[in-house]
This record gives C-alpha cells, sequence and structure tokens, in this order.
C-alpha cells in the first residue's frame, strides 16, 4: 500500500508539472483508427509493402505497456477493439514531447498518436508516430501486470479496473450486449411489440416474491420497486397489442447468491390465442437461434459439461421428475399426507399453512432441480404455488405451466395465463389470507388487473427469461456477478 501511495504521489508531481504549461486534460485529439480495424486490413502486408504506402493512421487509447529505451522507445495503446504498439522516436516527435513522454508519462495514461504503419522485425504492425500526445493522467496505478486484477471481490467493485486489466471480462460483457440484441430481433421478426412498464407499482404484483418498498413524498405514498412487468404487460393484451415483450429490470428484496442480485433482468413477453406448449415450442427456437448467433453452434460447454440447446428439450411433469429423483410412485406423490412424509423425511421443514402443491414444489427443488443439466421443461406446477397461471383441464391441483432448466439452474417461466377474473378474484383472495398470515413473499389483491380482465382477455400465454442467467450460459460464467456489470456487494468500511 505505501508503494502505492508514493506512486500515486508522483503521477500527481507529474499532473502538476503539466498544469503549469497549461491545459492538461486537452479535448482537441479525435481518433480515426480503431487497431483492430488496422490489424484487419494492414496485418497481412509486408514490411516493404508499408513503407511504400505510407498509410497514415491516427490511434488513441490507455497506455499498457511501455519500453522507455534512448532515442526510440515503444509504447502499446488499448483501445475498445483491441491493442496496438507504437513506435515514439525523439527525432521524429521533437525533443520536447519525448522527454514528456519518458519522464511524465505512466502505465494507464490514455494518449494519442499520430503517425504512419510499419512492420517491426519480428513483423508486429506498429504506429511510427509523428505526434503524441498525453490526454487525461492516471492518478491511480493500474494493478500489477503479472498478477492482474485476481481479487474477484475487487473485480467486481471496481468493475473499470476489471475491465481495463482482464480481456475475458471484457468479452463477457460484450457478448451480454450481443445477447440482448439479439433478443429484440427474434421477437422484432416475429411481430411482437417492445413496450416499458412501470418500474414503481402501487401494487407489487406479478410474481411471488418480497418487494423493496420506497416512498413519493410528493404523492406521501408507498411505491414498491416491480417484482415483475406481468400485470401491465397483460393489461396491454387487454387493450389489444396481442403480441408484447419488455426488456428490463425487476427487482426482490431476497438474499444474495452465485444466481441471485436483487435488481436482475428478463425478457417477458405475451402473446394472444397461444397456450404453454406454444411458448415452450417458441423457447426452443429462441435458444437455438441465439447460441446460433452469439455462440456459433448450438451446443457450450458450461462448468465443464457441455449441454446441447440445438435438439428438442426433454418435456416432463413435476410429480414425474420427483418420482423419478425420489424412487417414491408417482401415485403416492399426489397424496398430500405422504408428501409431507416425504418432505421431513428430506428434513424440508414444514410449514402448517402448506398444503399439497407448497409440499410437492419444496420438494422438487430440494432433491431435483440440480439434476436438470440438460435443457428440461418441467411442466404442470400446482396450482398453490402458480397463482396467476391458468388451471389445467384434467386436474384443477395443477396448471399449464412449465419452467426451463439448464444445467441445475431455472432459466425460464412461463404458462398458459388465467383470463377468468372470477378464478383470479379466488388465487389473490388465497395470496392476500397468505399474506395476512405473515407471507412477506404473498400477492396483494390488485382490485386493477381484475377490472382490467373483466374487460375480457383472449387465450394468452406469457413467459419470463432470465437475461443474467442466459448470459451466464453463453459465457461459462458461474456466478451472476460476473455477466452484471455493478452486482449488488455488501458494504464494507470505508464504502
Amino acid at each position: 500500500m505505501t508503494d502505492e501511495r508514493n506512486e500515486a504521489e508522483q503521477r500527481r508531481r507529474k499532473l502538476g508539472e503539466l498544469r503549469s504549461r497549461g491545459e492538461a486534460y486537452p479535448n482537441s485529439f479525435r481518433r480515426e483508427d480503431l487497431a483492430a480495424d488496422l490489424l484487419h486490413t494492414h496485418g497481412g502486408s509486408s514490411k516493404e509493402e508499408l513503407a511504400e504506402a505510407g498509410v497514415g493512421a491516427t490511434v488513441a487509447g490507455r497506455v499498457m505497456l511501455r519500453r522507455v529505451m534512448g532515442k526510440a522507445s515503444f509504447l502499446t495503446l488499448q483501445d475498445p477493439s483491441g491493442r496496438i504498439q507504437c513506435y515514439i522516436r525523439r527525432d521524429a516527435v521533437g525533443e520536447a514531447a519525448y522527454a514528456d513522454f519518458r519522464h511524465l508519462w505512466d502505465l494507464g495514461d490514455i494518449a494519442g498518436v499520430r503517425g504512419t504503419l510499419m512492420k517491426t522485425n519480428t513483423g508486429e504492425l506498429t504506429v511510427e508516430a509523428k505526434d503524441v500526445e498525453l490526454l487525461a493522467k492516471s492518478l491511480r496505478p493500474l494493478p500489477d501486470k503479472h498478477h492482474g486484477l485476481a481479487d474477484q471481490e475487487l473485480r467486481y467493485r471496481q468493475r473499470h479496473l476489471d475491465l481495463i486489466v482482464n480481456d475475458e471480462s471484457q468479452r463477457v460483457f460484450r457478448t451480454r450486449a450481443r445477447l440482448v440484441t439479439a433478443l429484440r430481433r427474434f421477437f422484432d421478426a416475429r411481430g411482437y411489440l417492445e413496450v416499458e412498464t412501470p418500474m414503481m407499482h402501487p401494487i407489487p404484483g406479478g410474481a411471488v416474491a418480497r418487494p423493496f418498498v420506497t416512498h413519493h413524498n410528493a404523492l406521501d405514498t408507498e411505491l414498491y420497486l416491480r417484482v415483475a412487468p406481468e400485470l401491465y404487460l397483460k393489461r396491454l393484451v387487454v387493450g389489444g397489442f396481442e403480441r408484447v415483450y419488455e426488456i428490463n429490470r425487476c427487482f426482490r428484496n431476497e438474499g444474495l447468491s452465485p444466481r441471485h442480485n436483487p435488481e436482475f433482468t428478463t425478457v417477458e413477453f405475451y402473446q394472444a390465442f397461444a397456450d404453454y406448449v406454444d411458448l415452450m415450442d417458441l423457447t426452443e427456437e429462441l435458444l437455438g437461434e441465439l447460441l446460433r448467433d452469439i455462440v456459433g453452434a448450438t451446443s457450450i460447454t458450461f462448468e465443464g459439461r457441455e449441454i446441447d440447446l440445438g435438439t428438442a428439450f426433454r418435456r416432463q411433469r413435476m410429480t414425474a421428475a420427483v418420482a423419478t429423483e425420489t424412487g417414491i410412485p408417482e401415485s403416492d406423490l399426489m397424496d398430500e399426507g405422504r408428501l409431507g412424509e416425504v418432505a421431513r423425511g428430506m428434513n424440508i421443514p414444514v410449514e402448517s399453512g402448506w398444503g399439497w402443491g407448497r409440499l410437492l414444489m419444496e420438494i422438487f427443488e430440494a432433491r431435483v432441480e440440480a439434476e436438470l443439466v440438460q435443457p428440461t421443461f418441467i411442466t404442470h406446477y400446482p396450482a398453490e404455488v402458480s397463482p396467476l397461471a391458468r388451471r389445467n383441464a384434467d386436474e384443477a391441483r395443477l396448471t399449464d405451466r412449465f419452467e426451463l432448466f439448464v444445467a441445475g439452474r431455472e432459466i425460464a417461466n412461463g404458462f398458459s395465463e388465467v383470463n377468468d377474473p372470477e378464478d383470479q378474484a379466488e388465487r389473490f383472495a388465497r395470496q392476500a389470507e397468505l399474506k395476512n398470515r405473515g407471507d412477506l413473499e404473498a400477492m396483494h389483491y390488485d382490485q386493477d388487473f381484475l377490472a382490467a380482465l373483466e374487460h375480457g382477455m383472449p387465450p394468452t400465454a406469457g413467459e419470463g427469461i432470465g437475461v443474467d442467467r442466459l448470459a451466464m450460459l453463453l459465457t461459462d460464467s458461474t456466478t451472476i456477478r460476473d455477466v452484471v456489470l455493478f452486482p449488488q456487494l455488501r458494504r464494507v468500511e470505508g464504502d
């Protein structure tokens, strides 16, 4: 720490000298060329061809390497596309500029170089400088070049440093950006309308989750950061927007873990005159297209396991999946008393208010989820844990709902929607009862949404897909913090 403090003091002294001469942070230099473009266009040219052509280049970026010698030196600049080497000669840039380069420049500074392209004796494409300019002084040293930024916690807290020194982090977030673009392209091509719905809700709804609470001073009322956009998107279906989607943030007041961040990104979409089976088909098509666009294949390697997303995904009822993993006959799993015995035998703490559906869900989460490595749709969720999903026509305790699991992680949740306002009112009443008994995740009774349903919503299916978890799969990232630029972290002293 002392060495770092001393270096920072030296850099500030250098900045002071620059200030004494005038503008220390100029803003007149304009980059004309990116490193990757120069390498792509001229990387194959010979030393002689470049010398004859006299190709000009104007580059700018962060100084990542310096080899300072007598009358000639090298530096490497990093721009958003990559890195390029520059050759600085005293006779070419002038004695004063060269002296500044030697004595006032440091790693991490932002600099601009104008010159012509050349090849070194080792064949590296290089800008031979005719003019160099320091554009912004870095007052803090970069992490040690040999160790990089190995401290994971520091990478999350100082993402700007992580992006400067870790090429892999840049790759992850560029891949994530391509993912969001590809999602928009997929839905736009199929006639979905992209919309934006409120982030602050007077009543939290759309998912069983504990919300964040805030206060609006002018209205003197409590508002809730949304846990899901579902109820607003379905209002739009009622209004005649029969295919809608939204890519945006949701907020849930839950713990931190490798799979959970309190604010996260989803794509949620709704389609009239469709059911949950249609959306399972659409999801298979979507993931296959995303992988072909972004990865160039339909299989990926995640945590050392190959996962095939290019074939039809397995589809299995929840009771069948639990029976497979526990060895308990599926018929026994339909009995509430038997389920309670099974749960207690697994050391699952059973609460008195839980019914058959909640017991089945707890057993599924404890024993089955982690085993679903290859893409699998689990279907027919209990109505008790699916307050917005349409009841199954053959078994009222079940719903026409699915969740998609890949690598033991839930990726998507979709279902045929309840469009019967009286059925939905009964579901809300049950949720309100649970809330009154202390369930902080239960939904509120949303009379405004029921009023919208009473105007008539066509048969509809809807789905939400976790964008963060998709990004984790596509980049082989084992924690959500690696794919969220600024994840929520516990505060430490000094924050």
